[in-house]
């Protein structure tokens, strides 16, 4: 029912970012950067052609009310795993049945067509993205 889709990175600025993963690590620009004022910040998406490797989804805050902003207060990182599932609700009504606290309810997401994202926090405090297939 969940297939892992991207990591989520906090950085400051997507400019000074995207630079830095391509010439430390490869990676390159796969899609964006889009503006999402709905979720208060800016994405883009790097990847490489190396098999098996993972999406990464750089995350800048979009102005000083971002929720990304608490991230980056507290040094910036990875932060958030993303995975697709075929039916979000159905999705959602199982992890809560598992302890999972629903922190944002389905909404569309710019950088995904608008498919619709929720976010939720597993029993072991970690930030999840559910996107819709």
């Amino acid at each position: 029912m969940f297939t892992f889709r991207h990591l989520g990175v906090a950085v400051e600025s997507l400019d000074r970012a995207i630079p830095v993963y391509r010439e430390l690590f490869g990676y390159q620009l796969v899609s964006g950067p889009y503006d999402d004022p709905l979720q208060k910040v800016s994405v883009c998406f790097l990847g490489r052609e190396a098999p098996g490797d993972i999406v990464i989804e750089l995350v800048a805050p979009l102005g000083d009310e971002s929720p990304v902003r608490a991230t980056l207060a507290k040094g910036g990182s990875a932060y958030h795993v993303c995975y697709e599932v075929p039916d979000i609700e159905k999705a959602l009504d199982e992890l809560r049945t598992k302890g999972c606290i629903i922190i944002s309810k389905p909404v569309p997401a710019v950088a995904f067509n608008q498919r619709r994202i929720a976010w939720l926090y597993t029993p072991t405090r970690q930030l999840i993205e559910a996107l819709e297939k």
